[in-house]
């Protein structure tokens, strides 16, 4: 019998703009030094995938057009999204220009996918997801002579009478986590406002855009930006650049969840066994911090398993993003629009992973760098560049994307949570994705891409180190 292959079709492709406005403005949104580390890192790809039991017909007649102009009404607020980003050849620092008739680019498409596997936990074909991400327009010329990137696009891809499912691209010079979330935020409750006996929606405070409030103490702009003149003058390095989809070829996408009893099965194994081995206690064994280093040690067991090239003496990092906005010297305003996070990189040497002890060290090593940032978030700024350009792509070191403390289930465009969020950017950058469960409090789902190879063995790797914790050490299980 044969499969139907899957496949999405383009129902149709426009532009949302800003409502409209007598006049027509144009403004340079300068970036920060919280910014500028981004102009390294490839867009994000978030895909929110939802229940929606209706037909095509009821979907282009109705939700579409909610969805178009609900859009239009956040972008008055969040207009940085239809703004493009400016490098300029003359290598001085590079603006954000946001015109009010600029544009964000939406696809409608139809998918014939099944899209409760798309929705599962177990391991699915990475390139299948790849047909539901927007593509960002590649640079186009400014009068011939500079280029200009876009920074956010959109595809709403429907599974007729089953589901459907929203992508995004963006590029973080544009927003951190924290900010993307409030933009998407707005965009559903508008969405779930529109056509309601009360059609206008109110917003709780509107996004703050004032530069001035972000506080350079350290003279990092311009350390920063001597990366930025370095390498796009040596390397020419394309911001934004989308991943080619041979780089994922082979891989499969898995979600595994961590469970409020599970960290604490984790936590007990530490502090018993610091208590036999007379140790100091790690300082920090957040829910965050236990399921991070126990993902560590199970990414460098792996490797171990499979026999491959692992060099014991080496240093193996794990890399994080830390929220600036409650870290900094003075009172942050919450609602300020762009980027304020800071980068924790942990360091420890290979062998000590995969020791008796390797949860322990792994949970005292990104616990004392999370404490360290709570203390002084800038110590060691300088370096965040330099420090956290060994992850990209590399699978001796690991770097976590989004955070539990986002509660991106709850983002409700009028038919319930999110079925399942993936993040697609782990299967090129090789990184782990965290974020809040959907179904089990205080959990958290871990997104993981591998070769199908290295997935079946991390599978077993985490399931039965769950199983065996607390009674004995993590070093025993095979």
């Amino acid at each position: 019998m044969s499969i139907t292959p899957f496949t999405v079709k383009v129902l149709e492709q426009c532009k949302i703009t800003l409502p409209p406005n007598e006049t027509t403005t144009t403004s340079f949104l300068p970036l920060t030094f919280f910014d500028i580390p981004w102009l390294f890192f490839s867009p994000s790809q978030p895909l929110f995938f939802y229940e929606f039991p209706h037909p095509t017909s009821h979907f282009t007649a109705t939700i579409v057009p909610k969805l178009k102009q609900s859009l239009s009404h956040t972008l008055q607020h969040y207009y940085h999204f239809v703004g493009t980003f400016f490098p300029s050849s003359d290598l001085t620092k590079p603006p954000l220009i946001c015109i009010d008739d600029m544009s964000v680019a939406l696809t409608i498409a139809e998918s014939n996918g099944d899209f409760f596997h798309l929705c599962s936990n177990y391991p699915r074909d990475l390139k299948d997801f790849h047909l539901l991400v927007p593509k960002l327009a590649s640079s186009f010329s400014l009068e011939g002579k500079e280029e200009l990137i876009l920074v956010l696009a959109i595809q709403i891809t429907l599974f007729p009478n089953v589901g459907l499912c929203i992508g995004h691209a963006f590029h973080h010079v544009v927003a951190d986590g924290r900010t993307f979330h409030n933009f998407f935020n707005t965009w559903a409750s508008y969405c779930c406002s529109f056509g309601s006996a009360s059609s206008a929606f109110p917003l709780k405070s509107l996004p703050l855009y004032d530069r001035s409030v972000i506080i350079d103490v350290k003279g990092l702009e311009e350390v920063f930006l001597k990366e930025w003149r370095k390498r796009r003058l040596v390397h020419d390095i394309a911001i934004g650049r989308e991943p080619n989809l041979e780089d994922v070829s082979g891989m499969v996408r898995a979600t595994f969840l961590m469970s409020a009893t599970e960290m604490e099965k984790i936590k007990c194994f530490i502090i018993n066994f610091c208590k036999e081995k007379n140790q100091t206690q790690p300082v920090h064994l957040s829910p965050y911090v236990l399921t991070c280093a126990f993902v560590w040690v199970c990414l460098l067991k792996n490797q171990q398993c499979l026999n491959e090239r692992v060099k014991h003496e080496d240093l193996t990092y794990f890399g994080f993003i830390a929220g600036g906005i409650t870290r900094l010297d003075y009172l942050g305003p919450k609602t300020y629009s762009g980027n304020c996070v800071g980068f924790g990189r942990a360091s420890v040497k290979i062998k000590e992973l995969l020791g008796q002890d390797g949860i322990v060290v792994a949970a005292r090593a990104i616990g004392s760098t999370i404490k360290k940032l709570d203390s002084s978030l800038f110590d060691g700024a300088e370096k965040w560049i330099l420090d956290w350009e060994v992850f990209h792509g590399s699978e001796q070191h690991l770097h976590a994307k989004w955070s539990p403390k986002l509660k991106l289930y709850e983002l409700d465009f009028g038919w319930g949570r999110p079925k399942k969020i993936e993040e697609m950017s782990i299967g090129y950058t090789r990184a782990v994705s965290l974020i809040q469960s959907r179904d089990v409090e205080c959990g958290i789902e871990i997104g993981l891409a591998l070769p199908k190879s290295k997935m079946d063995t991390f599978f077993i790797l985490f399931t039965k180190g769950l199983s065996v914790l607390p009674c004995d050490p993590l070093i025993n299980f095979s």
